[in-house]
């Protein structure tokens, strides 16, 4: 049996090296996604992870994809199709929609991992300036994004999607540029892929993994809304008014 939360009381995470090995990472359940259990878990490299009519299941895999934000990969292609134009970019400037575009069905699946309560919550984080979006546009159409939650020098990326082809990448890397002009050291990518691999991300034990947050999180980051966020050089042009 795995610990179990009641809602709207302040009870504690357990130890993070109690997660279960399978599933990996499985550490809790139950609870709530007020803003200070959700902050509180993501200090201490915990996310929420869960379907329509489960219980909320409370997560930290060992090992933990992440990526050094200065370090992502970006092609020889891709960096030719960033330089072609037709993409814009803007910062906070439709996170809803961000999610909702990530929530969407894939490939024939019913439907994703974001139920309307995680909307909803990480709405309210976006409203008080913890989560944030970047978003890749076409002729002022929202093709592409990403989101996550920005604690100091953390990023906890959460999903991101793509309806044109290397929207989604355009997004990841022009993140990652802003993330590193702001000394954020972290971008965790929460769980292995093969397209994170190629993007640069790489599997961390969960220990390394915890202790890295823990310093990160305390030192000075970019906060609040991201609207009027100082952008690199190189990628200030792409960015909408």
């Amino acid at each position: 049996m795995i610990p179990w939360l009641d809602p709207g009381v302040a009870m504690p995470f357990p130890d993070v090296e109690t997660a279960a090995v399978y599933p990996n990472g499985l550490l809790a359940a139950g609870g709530d996604l007020e803003p200070e259990r959700l902050l509180d878990a993501y200090r201490q490299g915990i996310f929420p992870w869960y379907s329509d009519g489960e219980p909320i299941l409370w997560w930290s895999p060992d090992p933990r994809m992440v990526l050094n934000p200065a370090e992502v990969y970006c092609s020889r292609r891709l960096a030719r199709t960033i330089r072609r134009g037709g993409f814009s970019l803007a910062l906070d400037r439709h996170f809803e929609s961000v999610m909702r575009h990530c929530a969407a069905p894939r490939d024939g699946q019913p439907g994703t991992w974001i139920t309307e309560d995680m909307l909803q919550a990480y709405t309210r984080l976006h409203q008080a300036g913890f989560a944030h979006s970047l978003e890749v546009l076409r002729d002022g159409a929202l093709v592409g994004g990403i989101y996550g939650v920005g604690l100091g020098r953390a990023f906890f990326g959460e999903s991101m999607f793509h309806s044109v082809s290397n929207a989604s990448k355009i997004a990841l890397v022009a993140l990652c540029g802003v993330l590193t002009h702001h000394h954020v050291g972290l971008l965790d990518c929460q769980l292995e892929s093969a397209h994170l691999f190629r993007m640069g991300a790489r599997p961390m034990p969960r220990s390394e993994f915890i202790s890295a947050v823990g310093q990160l999180v305390d030192q000075p980051g970019p906060s609040g809304h991201w609207h009027s966020l100082a952008l690199p050089l190189q990628w200030a042009p792409l960015f909408a008014d």
